[in-house]
C-alpha cells in the first residue's frame, strides 16, 4: 500500500508555483518498550494532574506556558497558531547556494516531495536544474505550528526537503569542556593513523550496514519468551593510553582479518573477489591472495571467513533522474 502524504501545499521560488505533497523519507524502526511493573508485568499508565492539587487534568484543559522569570505567561493553542504567520500552506524558497558549502551538522530530517495535479511538468524542470547546478535551495515553511528552515535537494531521483537546524542552534565546541589540542601529534603516529585510514577505506554501500544493537535486543527478547537464562555480556578491556601499540595492533588485525578474507576454497571452490567488502568492516588494499581451506576448525587461528560468490564490479548509477522518475 503506498504511503500517503502528510502535508499538501505550494513550492514557491521567484514568481514560479509548483502543487505538491510531502512524505517521510525515513522510517523510524527503534525497538518501542511498554512500562510494567516488575512483580507481574501490568502495563503501567501516567495520568496528568495538577501539581499543586493533585487533581487529574483534561488535555483539553491544558495549554502552553513559559517561565518567563517573574512568572508564567500562558499562551493558549489559538495565540500559538498566530506565530505561524499567513502562509501556512507554502514552502517559500528564498535562495539557492551550493550544496558543498551546507555542513551536513545543518541537516536535520528528511521528506520526500511529490508533484501533486497540474505541477509535474514545473517539477521536472526543477529537479533537473538542482541536479545540473549543484544548487540547494534554501527557504522555509510551516509543519506541525512550528516554522522550519528547509533545503531543497535531488534525493534518490526526486525533489527532497530536509529540515534544518538554525545557526543558534548549533553548540561552538568552545563552550565545550574538552582538552586544547596544544600538542602537535608525532609524524609517526600520523602516518600510521593515516595508512589504517587508507587500508580501512571502502565505498559508501549503506545497506551493508545494519543496526546490530536493535538485532541483539530482539534476540534477547526471543530468548526470553522460550525461557532461556539472558547472561550479562563481557566487559569490554581497556585498550590503555598507548596510542602507537593500539594503531600497531589495528594495522595488524586488518592485516590478518584481510588475509583470511582473501582466500579461496580447494578442489574448485568459490574464489573471494579482491574488491568484495566484508560484512562490518572495510576492505584493506594491496592484500594478498594465498590458498587456504575454507574449512578450517574452530581452533585455528585466525579462522578464514566463509566464502561467498564473486561479484561482478558495481555499475556506478546513473543520473538520479535516470533512475527514478519524479512523482506525478
Amino acid at each position: 500500500m503506498a504511503a500517503r502524504s502528510i502535508w499538501n501545499g505550494t513550492l514557491t521560488f521567484g514568481t514560479v508555483a509548483i502543487p505538491v505533497k510531502l512524505f517521510s523519507a525515513t522510517e523510524n524502526r527503534s525497538i518501542s518498550f511498554k512500562e510494567v511493573r516488575e512483580a507481574d508485568g501490568s502495563r503501567i499508565s501516567h495520568k496528568r494532574v495538577g501539581a499543586e492539587t493533585g487533581e487529574e487534568v483534561a488535555y483539553s484543559d491544558i495549554d502552553k506556558g513559559y517561565d518567563t522569570g517573574n512568572g508564567v505567561v500562558v499562551l493558549t493553542k489559538d495565540e500559538i497558531a498566530a506565530a505561524d504567520g499567513t502562509r501556512p500552506k507554502i514552502v517559500e524558497i528564498e535562495s539557492f547556494v551550493k550544496g558543498d558549502e551546507i555542513d551536513p551538522v545543518f541537516y536535520d530530517k528528511a521528506y520526500h516531495l511529490g508533484a501533486n495535479k497540474g505541477g509535474e511538468r514545473a517539477y521536472r524542470v526543477l529537479l533537473a536544474a538542482l541536479e545540473e547546478s549543484g544548487r540547494v535551495g534554501i527557504g522555509r515553511f510551516v509543519l506541525r505550528s512550528r516554522e522550519q528552515m528547509v533545503a531543497l535537494r535531488p534525493i534518490q531521483g526526486a525533489l527532497g526537503l530536509q529540515t534544518m537546524r538554525f545557526a543558534d542552534e548549533l553548540v561552538d565546541p568552545d563552550s565545550l569542556e574538552m582538552p586544547k589540542l596544544s600538542k602537535r601529534p608525532g609524524e609517526k603516529e600520523v602516518a600510521m593513523a593515516g595508512k589504517l585510514v587508507e587500508m580501512l577505506e571502502a565505498p559508501w554501500e549503506p545497506e551493508e550496514h545494519a543496526d546490530s544493537y536493535r538485532d541483539a535486543v530482539m534476540d534477547l527478547i526471543k530468548a526470553k519468551a522460550e525461557g532461556k537464562e539472558i547472561k550479562a555480556a563481557p566487559k569490554k578491556k581497556d585498550s590503555g593510553d598507548d596510542l602507537m601499540a593500539a594503531l600497531e595492533a589495528s594495522l595488524a588485525a586488518v592485516r590478518e582479518a584481510d588475509g583470511a578474507g582473501a582466500s579461496k576454497t580447494k578442489g574448485g571452490g568459490t574464489e573471494v573477489a579482491d574488491d568484495a567488502p566484508k560484512a562490518g568492516t572495510a576492505k584493506a588494499k594491496d592484500a594478498p591472495k594465498r590458498d587456504d581451506d575454507a574449512s578450517n576448525t574452530d581452533d585455528e587461528k585466525p579462522a578464514a571467513k566463509k566464502a561467498t560468490p564473486k561479484r561482478a564490479p558495481t555499475k556506478k548509477p546513473g543520473p538520479p533522474a535516470a533512475r527514478k522518475k519524479a512523482s506525478s
